[in-house]
C-alpha cells in the first residue's frame, strides 16, 4: 500500500477512488481517465439521450430523465402536456442528486412544483426520472441487482459481465407511491446504506434469504415459477453492452486526453457496479452506474449501544472475491509473458535440438527452467501432459472464471449502435493538440473543409455561427470550465444538425450515419492523396 502514490514500475496499480496519478509510464491501471466523470447521473444520462434520439427503442431500458436546473421549464411543460392528453395519468418522480451516493439527497415527488430548487440547486445539480411504480416484488419488498461488470479494454472494447451479482431489498413491504408513502424511504429506496440502518434489516449466513441475497438465488426462484430466466439474462447483457456502447465515445476522448498515443503510458481496465431494477414484467430497467463499488466483504453489527465489530458477510464474499480474483486472472501480465514464451520456444524448436537445455537466445537462456519444463511435457503422453498442465499452470486449482465475456463475443448483434463512437473518431482527429478535450474554432473549420460539407447553402461564416451558437450554450450549462472549445457533446449535436441538414428525408440514425460514411470517404481519400505527395 503507497498512501502518497508509487513512481516504481508495476504490473498492477489498483487505485482506491479515480484514475489520478499521470506518472505512471507502464503497466495496467484498474481505473479508466474520465469514468467517474462519464458514470455521474447527469452525463450519464445525457450520454443515453443521445443513443435514445438514434435508437430510441434499443435504449427504452432507461426511464425518462430531466436535467436540473436547466431542464426544469421542459419538465414542467412536458408533464403538463402529458396529463392533458392523458388524464388518468398519475406520475411519480424520483429527484437524484447528480454527485450523490449510497441514497444521500433522493427524494419522490408527485408534481413538479414540489421539487426544490430554492437555494442550493446551482450548486447540487440533479437529475429527476419517472418512477417504476410497478417492479418485480419478493416477498412483497422491492429489490433492485447489482451486477459486476468488466471493462477490460476500451480499444478493441472488452466487456465481461459475472455470473453472480448481489440482490439488495427494502426493509418494509412495498406500496405504490402516495402522498401519504412517498416519505418512507426504506419501502421505496433499495440503497444497502439506507436499508441497514432499518430496525427490520436482516443479516443472513444464508445467500438465499436476508436483506442482501445474491442474484442466483433469485434467478432460481423465478425459475421455480416458470420464468424466462434466459431471456431475462440475455435482456440484462444487452443492457450492459449498450450502456458502454453509450460510454466509450466520451471516455476515448479522456483516454487520449491522458494517455496519449504514441507517448508511453499504462492500459486501463476498471470494475463497474451496475445497478438494475426488474420491472413486474421481468424488464431490466438501468438505475445507475457506479464507478467504484464497494467491494468490502464485511458489515457492522453493534455489540452494544456505540459499539461495533466487523463480522463477515458470506453473500458479498460469494460474489465479490470472484470477481476481484477473476479480474486478476484476466489482466494478469505473467499470462501474456508465459504465451510469448511458449510461442517463442515453439518458434525455436526449428532452430536447435529441443532436447538442449540451452537455446542460443537470449531469451532462452534467461528461461531455462521453462525449457527444461517443456521438455518434460514433450517426454510425457497425452494423459501425462494434461496432469502436469493442471498441476503446473498458476490457475490450475482455481474454479472457473465468474466472468463471462460479452464483447467481442456478441459484437455482430451490437455494432450497429457504434455511431457515437465513430463521431468521437472524427472529433478525436481535429482536436489537433494532444492532451487536450476540447475542439478549437479552428478545428472545427479544419473539420467543415476536409470533409467538404460547406457549399454555397452553408457558408463558412454559417460554421463560425454553428460552432458559437452551440459551444456557447454547452458551457453555460456548466459543462467543465478548465478549458475553452467545444466538448465532444457539442460536436455530437452539431453533427447530428449537419446530418439532418445534408440528409433531409432519413431518420435520425441514417442521416448521422450517412455522414459519417461521407466525412470518412473524403478523409481516407485526403490521407491517401497525403501519402502519395509524401512519397513523391
Amino acid at each position: 500500500q503507497f498512501p502518497f502514490g508509487r513512481r516504481l514500475p508495476c504490473d498492477i496499480y489498483w487505485h482506491g477512488v479515480s484514475f489520478h496519478d499521470n506518472d505512471i509510464f507502464s503497466g495496467q491501471v484498474n481505473k479508466f481517465p474520465g469514468m467517474t466523470e462519464m458514470v455521474r447521473k447527469i452525463t450519464l444520462s445525457r450520454a443515453v439521450r443521445t443513443m435514445q434520439d438514434l435508437f430510441p427503442l434499443e435504449y427504452n431500458f432507461y426511464p425518462r430523465s430531466w436535467i436540473l436546473p436547466e431542464e426544469f421549464p421542459l419538465f414542467v411543460d412536458e408533464v403538463r402536456m402529458m396529463k392533458d392528453s392523458d388524464p388518468s395519468w398519475k406520475p411519480t418522480f424520483i429527484v437524484k442528486p447528480d454527485g450523490g451516493c449510497q441514497g444521500d439527497g433522493i427524494y419522490l415527488i408527485k408534481d413538479p412544483s414540489d421539487i426544490r430548487l430554492t437555494g442550493s440547486s446551482q450548486s447540487r445539480p440533479a437529475v429527476v426520472q419517472e418512477y417504476i411504480c410497478k417492479p418485480l416484488l419478493v416477498d412483497k419488498l422491492k429489490f433492485d441487482i447489482r451486477l459486476y461488470v468488466l471493462l477490460k479494454s476500451l480499444e478493441p472494447l472488452e466487456i465481461y459481465i459475472a455470473k453472480d451479482g448481489l440482490s439488495r431489498f427494502c426493509t418494509e413491504p412495498y406500496q405504490e407511491p402516495t402522498l401519504k408513502n412517498l416519505h418512507q424511504v426504506f419501502m421505496h429506496l433499495t440503497n444497502y446504506s439506507l436499508n441497514i440502518h432499518s430496525g427490520n434489516f436482516i443479516h443472513s449466513d444464508n445467500v438465499n434469504t436476508g436483506s442482501k441475497r445474491t442474484f442466483s438465488s433469485i434467478l432460481c426462484r423465478l425459475s421455480s415459477r416458470g420464468a424466462d430466466v434466459k431471456k431475462l439474462w440475455s435482456d440484462i447483457i444487452s443492457l450492459v453492452i449498450k450502456t458502454i456502447i453509450a460510454l466509450t465515445p466520451e471516455l476515448k476522448v479522456y483516454y487520449q486526453s491522458d494517455i496519449p498515443a504514441g507517448k508511453p503510458g499504462p492500459t486501463c481496465f476498471q470494475i463497474l457496479g451496475f445497478d438494475i431494477l426488474l420491472m413486474k414484467n421481468l424488464k431490466p430497467m438501468l438505475l445507475e452506474v457506479n464507478a467504484n463499488p464497494s467491494m468490502r466483504i464485511e458489515h457492522e453489527q453493534e455489540l452494544s449501544p456505540g459499539v461495533f465489530e466487523n463480522v463477515p458477510s458470506p453473500v458479498d464474499e460469494e460474489v465479490k472475491v470472484a470477481v476481484i480474483r477473476d479480474t486478476l486472472r484476466l489482466v494478469d501480465p505473467q499470462k501474456k509473458k508465459r504465451k510469448d514464451v511458449q510461442q517463442h520456444i515453439e518458434s525455436c524448436k526449428n532452430k536447435v535440438d529441443i532436447r538442449c537445455n540451452y537455446f542460443l537466445c537470449y531469451r532462452c537462456q534467461t528461461l531455462e527452467h521453462v525449457s527444461e519444463a517443456n521438455e518434460e511435457l514433450l517426454d510425457a503422453g497425452p494423459a501425462d501432459r494434461r496432469e502436469c498442465d493442471s498441476t503446473q499452470s498458476p490457475e490450475g486449482g482455481l474454479p472457473s472464471l465468474c466472468l463471462k465475456q460479452v464483447f467481442p463475443k456478441y459484437a455482430k448483434q451490437f455494432n450497429y449502435l457504434r455511431l457515437v463512437d465513430r463521431v468521437a473518431a472524427l472529433f478525436i482527429r481535429f482536436l489537433g493538440v494532444k492532451g487536450t478535450t476540447k475542439l478549437g474554432p479552428t478545428g472545427f473549420r479544419t473539420f467543415i473543409r476536409n470533409c467538404k460539407l460547406s457549399n454555397s447553402n452553408f457558408s463558412m461564416a454559417s460554421v463560425d455561427i454553428l460552432y458559437i451558437d452551440i459551444t456557447r450554450r454547452w458551457n453555460n450549462m456548466g459543462i467543465d470550465h478548465k478549458e475553452s472549445g467545444m466538448c465532444l457533446q457539442a460536436f455530437v449535436e452539431a453533427f447530428f444538425c449537419l446530418a439532418q441538414k445534408k440528409y433531409k428525408s432519413l431518420p435520425l440514425h441514417e442521416q448521422v450515419a450517412s455522414l459519417i460514411d461521407f466525412c470518412e470517404y473524403h478523409l481516407a481519400a485526403l490521407d491517401e492523396k497525403r501519402l502519395v505527395c509524401g512519397r513523391g
